[in-house]
C-alpha cells in the first residue's frame, strides 16, 4: 500500500480536516489545526507531504520520525499540528485496513465508556447556570467555564470578588450534583493566581485549567503547594519532551494533550503513558471537530489514566457548523449519562461525509481569536 494524495479543507465553524488517499482506496482522515491560524498549519502540512507521498501508511512509526526528525528544526504549535492531523489520517488508514478500531491496535480497551465534559458560558463568562441545566436535560453533568475576564498581572479585589461569586452562585444553584472546572485560560499572571486559587477553594472546582501560561510552567509546583484545588495544564505543551520537563518539577494533577496539536496519538499515547507514571491524570483538550474527538477517544479507552474528555457539542465557537453535520455516524458519538461508549467502526471510527466537507470548504473563513484589551491600553491576553 502506498500514499497517493494528500487534500486538506479548511470549514466552518475553525476547523480542518486532512484526507489521506493510497493505491488500495483506503482513505484516513485527520484533523490538523490551530485554531486562528488554520492556513498557517495547512502550508505545513503540505509541506510534510513530501516526506510521506509514495510511502507506506502503515509504517506510522517511521513516518512520524522521519516528518520530526527530517528537518534540522522541530517542535512547536503549527509543526506539531500538522504532524498530527497526518498521524491521525495513518491510524485511521490501519485501523480500516485490519478492519479494527485504534484502540484494538493499541492493545485493547481499558474501560467501556469514557465520561464527557462539556464548555458552558463564552469567552466573557455570564450567566453560566441558565446552560448547565440545559445540558443536564441531556446527560451531561460535568462542565468547564472561563474562569475571569482580562485580568491584570496585578489586579483588584473586586474582579476577584466577581469570579468567586459566579462560582458560588452555582453552588447554590446545584450542590454537588454537578462538576465544574474552571479554565484560568491563561488569563491570570502568577501575583494573582494564588489569592485567586485561595478564594475559589472553599467551593471545590473539579480542576483549575491553565493556573498560569504554560511559558511559567514553573509556578505549577509552587501553586499546587499552596492549594487542594487540582490544577490541570498541557494544551500549550506539543511534545513529550515539553511534558518531560513538567512532569519532573511536579504540581499537575491532569494533563491535557491536544491530539491535534501534539503530536497526534502516537505522541499522545506516550505522553499518557508518562503521565501515568506520575500518577498525574489524562483529560485530552478538544474544542475542535469531529475526527479530532474521535482521536482523543481512541487514546482515552487505552489509558488507565484517562478521566475526563472534553468535546465541543454546542460549544460558543461553534458558528457554522455543529460537531456532527460532517458526519454519517452521528450515532456512534451519542451521550448517554455523560458518557460516550467505545466507538465500533474501524479505524478511528468516523464516516466523513466527505461532499458536505467539500461544500462547507466553499465557505470557509478564517477564524481568529479576539485582541482583548486592558483598561490602560495594553493587550490583554485572552
Amino acid at each position: 500500500m502506498k500514499i497517493t494524495k494528500i487534500s486538506t479543507y479548511r470549514v466552518p465553524p475553525r476547523w480542518m480536516f486532512l484526507k489521506i488517499e493510497t493505491d488500495e482506496g483506503i482513505v484516513g482522515w485527520g484533523e490538523p489545526v490551530i485554531e486562528g491560524r488554520a492556513r498557517t498549519v495547512e502550508a505545513a502540512v503540505h509541506e510534510l507531504a513530501d516526506y510521506i507521498i509514495g510511502q507506506d501508511p502503515r509504517r506510522i512509526n517511521d513516518l512520524w520520525q522521519t516528518m520530526y526528525r527530517g528537518g534540522f528544526y522541530r517542535g512547536g504549535a503549527v509543526f506539531m499540528s500538522a504532524i498530527a492531523g497526518i498521524d491521525q489520517a495513518l491510524w485511521d488508514i490501519k485501523g480500516k485496513a485490519l478492519g479494527v478500531p485504534v484502540y484494538e491496535l493499541l492493545g485493547g480497551l481499558v474501560r467501556d465508556r469514557m465520561k464527557i465534559y462539556s464548555w458552558v458560558g463564552g469567552d466573557r463568562p455570564a450567566d453560566v447556570i441558565a446552560g448547565m441545566h440545559t445540558l443536564r436535560e441531556i446527560g451531561i453533568h460535568t462542565f468547564k467555564m472561563n474562569g475571569t475576564e482580562e485580568l491584570g498581572m496585578l489586579d483588584t479585589a473586586a474582579k476577584i470578588d466577581a469570579a468567586v461569586a459566579r462560582v458560588a452562585e452555582i453552588r447554590e444553584a446545584f450542590g454537588t450534583r454537578v462538576e465544574f472546572g474552571i479554565d484560568f485560560h491563561g488569563r491570570v499572571a502568577a501575583p494573582m493566581a494564588k489569592p485567586l486559587l485561595r478564594a475559589l477553594e472553599p467551593y471545590r472546582p473539579l480542576f483549575v485549567e491553565e493556573p498560569v501560561l504554560a511559558e511559567q510552567a514553573e509556578y505549577y509546583r509552587r501553586l499546587a503547594d499552596m492549594t487542594s484545588i487540582p490544577l490541570a495544564a498541557g494544551e500549550r505543551m506539543y511534545s513529550r519532551f515539553e511534558f518531560k520537563r513538567v512532569f519532573e518539577e511536579g504540581g499537575l494533577n491532569i494533563v491535557q494533550p491536544d491530539l491535534s496539536h501534539a503530536g497526534g496519538i502516537t505522541e499522545c499515547v506516550k505522553i499518557a503513558a508518562m503521565a501515568e507514571a506520575y500518577d498525574i491524570g489524562l483529560a485530552p483538550h478538544c474544542p475542535l471537530g469531529p475526527v479530532a474527538l474521535a482521536a482523543c477517544l481512541q487514546v482515552d479507552f487505552v489509558a488507565y489514566n484517562a478521566v475526563l474528555q472534553e468535546q465541543s457539542m454546542g460549544i460558543h465557537y461553534n458558528q457554522g457548523a455543529e460537531l456532527l453535520d460532517y458526519l454519517h455516524n452521528r450515532e456512534d458519538f451519542r451521550i448517554v449519562d455523560g458518557h460516550i461508549a467505545a466507538l465500533p467502526k474501524p479505524g478511528l471510527g468516523v464516516e466523513v461525509n466527505e461532499e458536505a466537507v467539500i461544500a462547507a470548504s466553499a465557505r470557509a473563513t478564517d477564524w481568529r481569536n479576539p485582541v482583548w484589551r486592558h483598561a490602560d491600553g495594553s493587550v490583554a491576553e485572552w
